[in-house]
């Protein structure tokens, strides 16, 4: 059966081709879809690796400029002062300075870091001393920074786990020293990766350094902890307080609940487009598909009546023009397949071999059950033909 299948496809190789080049394509975007959505899946699902709740960012943009500008003493005395005063009120629980790559900022600062013969891109934090206990960071080896690195011989750093497996191999990497910007930083400790971007985006690898005194003065963000029990006005209130304390400066402050829900949104965003364009082209597919097998019975009438006549039930005709469809399938499929692995086996997109192997399993899942619908119609009414019929009319 299937030796007659496959001679039938040869005698009809020019047509069965751009059949089998159509379902190729779609098989490799459904494949590339599939990947997509499944890793976004599967990163929405992993921890964020910090509590962002009850976290808020207070923002701060000088309209001062030229003779304007306060000094420089002046202005190292000013962050003391906002720092004290957003902690000495009533519903807040901790604050920290920070640099403006703040989580679901959409800001980045990176470094180039490397180490025997790894490289690698590391995202750049510059911190206090509390910015842990804001952000509820949990510590996996080692300490966060605290007095002890006061007037030490070494700079101290911290790195999250995806630092350390890039670039010390998943060694341990207590004790060892980094070198960047003319500087030996010493690694202190090993925190939790951060997805700081979206919930939808993985952990980078980070480097936390020690904020020291040539790091205030600049108008940088301020991350604060509140109480889950703080009433409505303690955003007012604060509002108000640091624009009394600070003239010709813009404030704004924004939840980490909600820049969380915008990021998502961003993130998602392209997502969701590329399953509509999907969408879209598999319908397109369904219906060319469709009308070449309605215009391949027409032409094959003569054929099908013939087989009727010696015999042949209308069950095995509507078998065998779905088998022809699926042997076609299973041939671009094969081929499809051979592409598909090559992106875990070289690894081209720095993803899981799960996600892969899940998405090409996916794809062939769809375009089998795909195809078996667009096929099943023509090949009913193929077997509607009557023998008499198709013999008259040929």
């Amino acid at each position: 059966m299937t030796r007659n299948l496959l001679r039938l496809i040869w005698n009809r190789k020019r047509q069965n081709f751009l059949i089998m080049l159509e379902l190729f394509f779609s098989f490799l975007i459904l494949f590339a879809m599939f990947t997509l959505v499944i890793n976004h899946y599967r990163t929405y699902n992993q921890p964020a690796g910090f509590d962002y709740e009850n976290v808020w960012t207070i923002t701060r943009t000088s309209g001062a400029t030229g003779s304007q500008a306060i000094a420089r003493d002046s202005a190292l005395l000013l962050d003391r002062v906002v720092k004290q005063q957003v902690k000495s009120m009533s519903g807040i629980a901790e604050a920290s300075y920070t640099g403006s790559n703040t989580p679901y900022s959409g800001n980045r600062s990176t470094v180039h870091l490397e180490h025997d013969k790894a490289s690698v891109n590391s995202d750049f934090f510059v911190t206090e001393d509390s910015y842990a206990n804001v952000l509820g960071m949990q510590m996996q080896a080692g300490r966060w920074f605290n007095r002890e690195d006061d007037g030490a011989s070494y700079h101290p750093c911290i790195i999250n786990e995806k630092l350390q497996e890039q670039l010390f191999g998943g060694e341990d990497a207590m004790n060892k020293v980094i070198n960047f910007a003319d500087r030996d930083y010493k690694v202190i400790g090993i925190t939790d990766n951060l997805k700081t971007i979206s919930d939808y985006t993985d952990a980078r690898p980070a480097m936390y350094t020690r904020a020291d005194s040539s790091f205030y003065g600049y108008n940088s963000p301020i991350l604060v902890r509140i109480n889950g029990s703080s009433d409505p006005t303690l955003e007012p209130r604060l509002f108000k307080s640091l624009s009394n304390l600070m003239k010709n400066t813009s404030i704004e402050i924004s939840k980490f609940e909600e820049r969380k829900e915008t990021a998502n949104k961003l993130d998602l965003f392209p997502v969701i487009i590329v399953v509509i364009v999907v969408i879209f082209f598999i319908i397109n597919v369904a219906l060319g598909l469709f009308g070449v097998l309605w215009q391949n019975i027409n032409k094959r009438k003569s054929e099908i009546g013939l087989r009727m006549a010696i015999g042949a039930s209308r069950r095995d005709i509507q078998k065998q023009m779905v088998s022809e469809t699926l042997i076609l399938t299973s041939l671009a499929v094969l081929i499809g397949s051979c592409f598909a692995v090559q992106f875990p086996l070289l690894n081209i997109l720095d993803l899981s071999a799960g996600t892969y192997l899940t998405a090409l399993l996916l794809a062939i899942l769809f375009i089998y059950g795909f195809v078996t619908l667009c096929a099943l119609y023509p090949a009913r009414q193929a077997a509607s033909i009557y023998p008499t019929a198709a013999l008259h009319e040929n």
